[in-house]
């Protein structure tokens, strides 16, 4: 029998707020995406003025982040023509992100969901997906 530990959705509020609270920092109105262990869905918020098409691309780095257990910026660098990784953007019929912006989420090393922001560029998405993961870290009081 596996035990799964997984975020609630009071828990993904907390990220939600966390990459809410930078986004305006930045004066970027993001879409953020907060997924399960297995990458669906926990909890979604689009920003006023965020771009329609960051809706999908937010959801998917959420996705990649929470099952390839790495920050989609990782796979930016390693999924060029000649490297082993090359080709995993189209996998997982299309939702695998390589777009810098998503995050694994972390209690005690376990993955326990995924943090995946959109509307900025990419180094302005991951900024909001690393502050909405250490508000986390501070409201919680959770350890990596």
């Amino acid at each position: 029998m596996l035990e799964i530990k997984r975020l609630s959705l009071a828990e993904a509020a907390i990220l939600i707020e966390g990459s809410r609270r930078k986004a305006d920092e930045l004066g970027i109105p993001m879409c953020t995406a907060v997924t399960d262990e297995s990458g669906h869905l926990i909890t979604f918020e689009r920003m006023d003025g965020g771009k329609v098409s960051s809706i999908s691309i937010a959801i998917d780095k959420a996705f990649t982040g929470a099952v390839a257990r790495k920050g989609t910026h990782v796979y930016n660098q390693l999924c060029v023509p000649g490297k082993g990784t090359f080709g995993i953007h189209v996998t997982n019929g299309g939702h695998f992100s390589i777009i810098g912006g998503g995050l694994p989420v972390t209690v005690n090393g376990t993955i326990v969901g995924g943090v995946g922001v959109s509307s900025g560029t990419a180094d302005e998405d991951l900024l909001c997906a690393e502050a909405a993961i250490d508000y986390f870290r501070q409201q919680t009081g959770f350890a990596e």
